[in-house]
């Protein structure tokens, strides 16, 4: 059976303000997406990579990307969606019956490690379903729609999720198909599975796992670069 990472990386660059895609920026000269690409091709425990970009950047994406930093892993690039979760469920249809586990990344997560996936993976294969993050820093206040403070929230429950998240093939199949039946959006794949009834396990992530989506992100994510090589 066989581990295959999804890696959503067909957003746009509109929080950047950008005629560049943020999953094409470059940091020290490599993109962001080949950063995040390399950390899959170099954990042992994935085996395939579906890459998901606009259809339009196929073609740039092969060429540039993949062939260029040497991603061997990547065995099918597949167009993507109006939303992320119409470009996941490209790659979730994609799947075959020899994957048993199916990881999810977002493409602009370049700071994970090695060591994370494999945690995922293994979480996965025990639990059915994991996601990563880490427990909220701040104070959290829930306010309604005129600015108001309705409650303050207990931050020691409180996490913020990132990816990767991890599945066990049929349950994130079952659980696009449930979302897609109910024509359900949720803001990352393991609400999906939450909604069907499975239980997600949360295991500790990074601070530094950020995911690029403004200028500030790029300013963070050169300090981190500075400091890796260091």
């Amino acid at each position: 059976m066989k581990t295959v990472a999804i890696i959503p990386a067909a957003g746009s660059s509109k929080r950047m303000q950008n005629n560049i895609s943020k999953q094409y920026l470059l940091l020290d000269g490599i993109p962001v997406l080949a950063r995040t690409l390399e950390i899959f091709q170099r954990s042992p425990g994935i085996d395939e990579i579906f890459l998901i970009v606009p259809e339009m950047d196929i073609d740039y994406a092969h060429k540039d990307i993949v062939d260029r930093y040497d991603i061997s892993k990547v065995s099918n690039i597949l167009a993507g969606g109006k939303e992320r979760q119409d470009s996941v469920r490209n790659g979730i249809d994609a799947l075959r019956s020899d994957h048993d586990v199916v990881v999810i990344h977002d493409g602009v997560r370049p700071f994970i490690s090695e060591e994370l996936v494999r945690s995922a993976i293994l979480e996965a294969s025990r639990s059915q379903a994991v996601t990563v993050g880490v427990p909220v820093k701040d104070t959290v206040k829930s306010v309604d729609g005129h600015g108001i403070v309705v409650e303050t929230l207990n931050r020691n429950h409180l996490w913020l999720t990132q990816t990767p998240q991890a599945f066990e093939r049929d349950v994130i199949k079952k659980a696009y198909e449930a979302a897609y039946r109910d024509n359900y959006y949720g803001t990352d794949d393991a609400a999906l599975v939450e909604r069907i009834g499975v239980k997600v396990m949360m295991i500790r992530g990074s601070y530094d796992n950020i995911k690029i989506t403004t200028k500030d992100d790029i300013m963070l994510a050169e300090v981190f670069i500075r400091r890796l090589k260091q």
